[in-house]
C-alpha cells in the first residue's frame, strides 16, 4: 500500500513521540520516579498505537478511542497479537492509578511497564514496516 506524505509524516511523528516516551521513562525510573515512568510507558503505547491507526486514517485523540480502534482494527483482525492488547490495557490502568489514584507504582511495576512499552513500540514498527509505512 502507498501512503501520502502527510500520513507518512504523522506516522513518523507518532513513532518519534513513542520512542521518546520510552527513553524518558528509562531515565526517570533510574531516578526512582516510578509514577512518571509508568506515565511515559503508557504514552509510548498510546503514540505507537496512533501511528498504526494513521495507516487507516483512524487516529484518535481520546484515550478510550485509541485503544478501542486499535483493538477493533488490528487485534481482532489478527494483524497484531492479543498479547499487545493486554499490554495496552494494563499500561492504561496503571497509568490512571498512578496519575489519578492513591496507588503508587513500585520499581518492579514501572520496569515491567517500560519493558512492555518497548516491546509494543517494536511490534508496531514491525507492522508499519510490513505495511510499507516505514523503511
Amino acid at each position: 500500500m502507498t501512503y501520502d506524505s502527510l500520513t507518512l509524516h504523522k506516522i513518523e511523528q507518532y513513532l518519534e513521540r513513542a520512542r521518546q516516551a520510552v527513553s524518558t521513562g528509562r531515565l526517570v525510573v533510574a531516578h526512582g520516579d516510578y509514577v512518571a515512568a509508568t506515565n511515559r510507558a503508557y504514552y509510548a503505547i498510546f503514540y505507537a498505537a496512533n501511528a498504526l491507526l494513521a495507516t487507516e486514517k483512524l487516529e484518535r485523540s481520546k484515550h478510550s478511542g485509541v485503544i478501542a480502534a486499535f483493538r477493533q482494527h488490528f487485534v481482532k483482525t489478527g494483524v497484531i497479537e492479543a498479547e499487545f492488547s493486554r499490554f495496552y490495557g494494563e499500561a492504561m490502568e496503571q497509568r490512571n492509578a498512578a496519575d489519578y489514584g492513591l496507588v503508587l507504582p513500585d520499581q518492579s511495576t514501572a520496569d515491567r511497564n517500560l519493558e512492555n512499552a518497548e516491546r509494543f513500540v517494536q511490534r508496531i514498527e514491525k507492522a508499519l514496516g510490513d505495511l510499507g509505512a516505514i523503511p
